[in-house]
């Protein structure tokens, strides 16, 4: 502040301008002083230095240790931190790291040690050899990743002074890396004293970062990612290490419900973590799509009714995009536990990687895990229509301003080719001049897409009520089979409801008339025989003819 108010006032002397004092103060505040000022990297550097040579004891340096300079961060006022690294006997030192904080003038202010403990080792001679090391790490790697078949598997041992875990001692860090069933990384770090061959510590070495992703419905979105080395996956370990693969425009070959060659899910990598462009010329923007929809799904379930993830285990699925050629269809297989996504023909749809099938085509895996609804007859219809609420209910649960929720199937990847606004409408589902709007003895002959026409009239009629009325910017006008006037008792209470009938009461065979059973027996449960929701959940049966 002095130098910068001396340098000021010469310049405003010379000039024979009589300064204010607020010109003055404003003039040593301004950005432009302070960098005339502002000590620089090596500055701090060559500062640093000499307070190491001071203060070598107090920070544990010794004749046997070294130090580089890992980072340097000066702070706008001029003060400095210097990260360093240590090494003993020109072995890394996990745990030696330390930074150096100095003031504006480079004076020594304090230290931050990972740890304190004196270093000092008899020998630097490992009694474990490097392969036997190596065949440990690898041991730790395969039970890290148990019931995967581990290809192209390396280690790399180094030896290290551990002073992380107590005393400091001589140790193997090894990198163990791998590829699992479907080409994609596994890696992990292990940590073995080179004395005894005990396993110190281990842990996972590919890293989570967060990135973002334009996709082409969902607009800009978080993405949870893997960093390995230094490129980003499009695998979320946040969420049992969901990914999404690329099909390359191929299809199965699959014969009698066996398939005898897969198209492949080459993992989405990218460099900078910002993933598509929000055009369909980048083929990372609906692979941004598919990964946000299983993200958003993941978290529905798990935020909403407590399951952690598809099958209720932890671990993720993965996606397929750009499927086949013009493909207008996304399925859910559980053979491969994954959700696949055609690119569809451009004029009937768009690729079919919207947040509504997404939540559909995850949702036929979470019936598979639990009713295991039969996909034919009414128990088929009501297989779809599980996944058309729980889509739905998912778009809704999402709130994505560029997606927002509404009681449409799939109205984002609709073209001007297929005619109608939207695949399906819950309101009136015969809207879509297939759907079923009320049961009859007859609906389970309809394919399962259109039998499923029932759960969902009941299932809009349950959480908003009948009529005409406009939710969210789109208009509806629910009717019902019977001429009842049904009063909605909200989204949250219909999906918890459906929920626990879903995963308590159901089974393979269960038919309209068992559904309604199974949602009272849910209602019962969460909310009371006799409640409001119980009786609605009756009302709302009854008005599309269910019992």
């Amino acid at each position: 502040m002095s130098r910068t108010r001396h340098s000021r006032g010469s310049r405003l002397a010379t000039a024979g301008i009589a300064a204010t004092a607020a010109t003055l103060l404003a003039a040593a505040l301004s950005p432009a002083a302070h960098a005339v000022d502002r000590p620089t990297r090596s500055t701090a550097i060559q500062n640093a230095a000499s307070a190491l040579a001071d203060h070598a004891a107090a920070l544990g340096l010794t004749a046997a240790q070294d130090t580089t300079v890992r980072d340097v961060v000066v702070d706008k006022d001029g003060t400095q931190h210097v990260r360093y690294d240590r090494t003993y006997q020109q072995l890394p030192v996990l745990g030696g790291d330390f930074v150096v904080h100095l003031a504006p003038d480079g004076a020594y202010r304090s230290a931050n040690r990972a740890t304190r403990s004196a270093i000092s080792l008899q020998s630097v001679t490992p009694k474990v050899s490097a392969p036997k090391a190596a065949d440990l790490a690898v041991n730790a790697l395969r039970a890290a990743n148990l019931g995967e078949t581990l290809r192209r598997v390396t280690a790399k041992p180094h030896l290290v002074v551990d002073a992380l875990h107590g005393t400091p001692r001589l140790a193997w860090r090894t990198d163990a890396v791998a590829q699992d069933s479907s080409g994609n990384p596994v890696a992990r770090t292990v940590l073995t004293d080179a004395r005894t061959g005990a396993q110190i510590d281990s842990w996972d070495s590919i890293e989570t970062a967060t990135g973002d992703g334009k996709g082409l419905y969902s607009g800009t979105v978080p993405l949870e990612t893997t960093l390995s080395g230094s490129t980003y996956q499009l695998k979320d370990p946040t969420r049992g290490n969901t990914y999404t693969g690329d099909a390359a425009n191929k299809t199965d070959l699959c014969f009698l419900g066996i398939c005898f060659q897969r198209a492949p899910a080459t993992l989405f990598t990218d460099a900078d973590n910002h993933w598509g462009t929000g055009t369909t010329s980048d083929r990372a923007s609906a692979a941004v799509d598919a990964q946000y929809g299983t993200d958003a799904t993941w978290d529905y379930y798990k935020n909403v009714h407590g399951r952690n993830g598809i099958a209720g285990d932890g671990k993720g699925s993965y996606n397929r995009v750009h499927y086949g050629s013009n493909y207008n269809n996304a399925f859910w297989d559980d053979s491969c536990f994954c959700m696949t996504y055609g690119d569809g023909d451009g004029s009937t749809f768009g690729p079919l990687v919207a947040l509504d099938v997404a939540g559909h085509e995850m949702s036929h895996g979470v019936t598979s895990k639990t009713a295991a609804l039969t996909y034919s007859g009414e128990s088929g219809g009501l297989n779809e229509a599980t996944s058309d609420i729980f889509g739905t209910l998912v778009e809704w649960y999402a709130n994505n301003s560029s997606d927002p929720g509404d009681y449409l199937i799939g109205e984002e990847i609709v073209r001007s080719g297929f005619g109608k606004a939207a695949l399906r409408f819950m309101d009136k589902p015969s809207k879509d001049g297939n759907s079923a709007d009320c049961w009859s003895s007859s609906v389970g002959n309809l394919d399962v897409h259109y039998s499923s026409g029932v759960a969902n009239h009941f299932a809009y009629l349950l959480a908003e009520g009948s009529g005409a009325k406009t939710i969210n910017g789109v208009s509806y006008d629910s009717p019902t089979c019977n001429g009842s006037s049904v009063t909605g008792i909200g989204r949250d209470k219909l999906g918890k409801i459906w929920y626990r009938a879903l995963t308590v009461y159901m089974t393979s065979s269960t038919n309209y008339a068992g559904a309604r059973t199974a949602t009272l027996n849910a209602a019962k449960d969460l909310y009371g025989a006799g409640s409001t929701e119980y009786n609605a959940v009756a009302a709302a049966w009854s008005a599309v003819k269910v019992g």
